[in-house]
Parts: C-alpha cells; sequence; structure tokens
C-alpha cells in the first residue's frame, strides 16, 4: 500500500499501511489522518517554501508526531525532533531514513518503510541558471553528479523531484537525469510554483516521452495517487 497526496510546492503526504509520512510542508490541505497511525513529518531544509513552523501544531492534533529536521532548521529541540545532517542514517520505528547533501540548502532524504523505497529531494538539483557564469553551473552539476553517484544503485517506489519553470531550458535537465540513471517506478514533479505546464512539457517532450507513464501528471493542489 502507498498512497500520495501533492500539498502544494514540494509538499506530499505519502500514507503507507503503518504509517504517514509528510515531507517539506509550507502550505496546502493536509488530508484527515487517522489515530492509529503514526505521523512522520520530514523538513529537508530552512528555506521557507519547504519548511513552516506550523508543522509543530500537527502533534496538538495527531499525538505520534516525530520530526526528521535537517540540521540547518534552527528550532528548539524537544524529544518528539530528530536533527538530521547530510549523509547520515538513522533507524527509526523500523523505518530507515539516509540523507544525502543537498546542491542547495540541507539535505535530501532516502526512506524505506513498509517494504517500500522513497526519495525526496528537497532542493538536491542540478541546478543550472541561464546567465550565470560557466564555472559555477559546471561545479554546481559535478555537486549533483556526485550525489547521484551514491543512490544510481536503488530502486525506488516513488521519487519527488524538482522540475523547475525558471531555469528556462535546464528546467528538466535534473528530473531527466535521475530518471535515465536510477530506477523509478513512479516520479512526481515537484518545485515547479504552480506553473503545471511543465509537467506535460516534460512528458511530451522527445527525451520525456519514454518515461511518460511514469511521470505523475500532477495538476492540481490536493491530487491523490
Amino acid at each position: 500500500m502507498l498512497n500520495i497526496t501533492y500539498l502544494s510546492h514540494s509538499g506530499f503526504l505519502a500514507e503507507t499501511k503503518k504509517c504517514y509520512l509528510l515531507f517539506d510542508y509550507y502550505k496546502g490541505t493536509i488530508p484527515s489522518l487517522s489515530e492509529g497511525k503514526p505521523l512522520y513529518v520530514f523538513a529537508s531544509h530552512s528555506h521557507k517554501d519547504h519548511f513552516n513552523p506550523n508543522i509543530f501544531e500537527l502533534e496538538k492534533m495527531h499525538p505520534q508526531t516525530t520530526y526528521l529536521l535537517s540540521s540547518d532548521i534552527s528550532v528548539e529541540e524537544k524529544e518528539n525532533r530528530i536533527f538530521i545532517k547530510p549523509e547520515e542514517e538513522k533507524a527509526l520505528d523500523g523505518i530507515m531514513i539516509k540523507t544525502l547533501l543537498s546542491t542547495d540548502l540541507g539535505v535530501a532524504f532516502d526512506v524505506e518503510v513498509d517494504g517500500k523505497k522513497l526519495f525526496h529531494a528537497g532542493d538536491l538539483h542540478w541546478w543550472h541558471w541561464i546567465g550565470e557564469p560557466e564555472e559555477e553551473n559546471e561545479q554546481m552539476k559535478q555537486a549533483f553528479f556526485s550525489q547521484m553517484d551514491k543512490i544510481k544503485r536503488n530502486h525506488y517506489d516513488a521519487a519527488f523531484l524538482v522540475l523547475d519553470p525558471r531555469q528556462e531550458e535546464a528546467f528538466d535537465w535534473g528530473f531527466d537525469y535521475f530518471l535515465n540513471h536510477i530506477d523509478t517506478d513512479y516520479a512526481f514533479p515537484m518545485h515547479f510554483w504552480k506553473d503545471y505546464s511543465v509537467v506535460d512539457r516534460y512528458r511530451f517532450s522527445e527525451k520525456g516521452k519514454k518515461f511518460k507513464d511514469k511521470v505523475m501528471d500532477i495538476c492540481r493542489e490536493g491530487q491523490q495517487f
């Protein structure tokens, strides 16, 4: 069992047989949660479009809530708040969590739970900006490739990956690289700033059409898969 709800921007709720996993929530409507299932809330870094302090209100409504927070997030330490650094591993209640070093800030999450493997990139991405110095773009490219090399033998049931229209012609380079090098059943575009058109722009492109059936056609907040 794996149910996915797109919340907004890079925010997703994943439900497995035993638990809920909430990734990078900063806005959107969270579906009602069964009190019998624990909730694990992941925040990949402190940028406002990935981390909203309101997530700490969830524990008032859902008693079994644990937070997995990138170490760059500066909030009060509490028993149910676990801070995690890049390239770190943690085992928690039968969940195996690994992190990668983001090419921007914080971490990306590799999570295994209930026999399912999930990858949430956060802001780990091939950030190529038109007009920026070629040396900087090359450094970013190599940094991205080095992190992808660490997971290239992995298989993921679902991966949440950046598809950012602000990058113009480079909007899909990181997304496409991941799909060509890492075995993934389903890929969920994110970080597209409400420009839903980029999803089909990739899916029906010459290089994207071979992945059309595995790239989820996200077209609205609250969409369920």
